[in-house]
C-alpha cells in the first residue's frame, strides 16, 4: 500500500516562492534540508493532510525553468471559493478561469500553474 507523499517543483527564489505559497494558499514550512549546492523546504498545510509540496532551490541556478507547455498543474481545494477568487484576483495570480466548471488557475512566480476549486469539487 502506499501513500501520496509529496510534489517537487523546482523554484528560482526560493523566498519569493515560499512567500507566494503561504499568501496564496497558506501552506508554511514544514522542514528543510540545506546543502552546498541546494536547498529543499517541503510546504504544508493547516489540515491533517499528509500531502507536502517540496521546493527545490538549486542555488547557482539563474535562469528560469523551460515549462514546456506547462501542461501539468497541482490542485487545491477550499472550503470559501468566492473569498480564494477575491483574493487571488487582489494578487493578480489568476491566470485562467473556467466559470462553466466553477474552477480558476493562478501562476505562482516561477510560471507554475495551480488549480482552485471548491471543496465539494475535490
Amino acid at each position: 500500500m502506499f501513500r501520496f507523499a509529496h510534489n517537487n517543483i523546482n523554484v528560482l527564489d526560493l523566498k519569493r516562492s515560499m512567500d507566494f505559497y503561504e499568501k496564496a494558499l497558506g501552506l508554511k514550512e514544514v522542514r528543510r534540508i540545506e546543502n552546498a549546492d541546494f536547498t529543499i523546504v517541503y510546504l504544508g498545510d493547516s489540515y491533517q493532510s499528509h500531502h507536502l509540496l517540496e521546493l527545490t532551490w538549486l542555488k547557482d541556478r539563474k535562469e528560469p525553468y523551460n515549462l514546456g507547455d506547462n501542461e501539468f498543474h497541482l490542485a487545491f481545494t477550499t472550503e470559501d471559493y468566492d473569498s480564494a477568487h477575491e483574493k487571488h484576483k487582489q494578487m493578480g495570480c489568476i491566470c485562467y478561469e473556467n466559470q462553466a466548471m466553477g474552477i480558476y488557475f493562478i501562476v505562482d512566480p516561477d510560471g507554475y500553474w495551480l488549480e482552485v476549486l471548491p471543496e465539494r469539487m475535490g
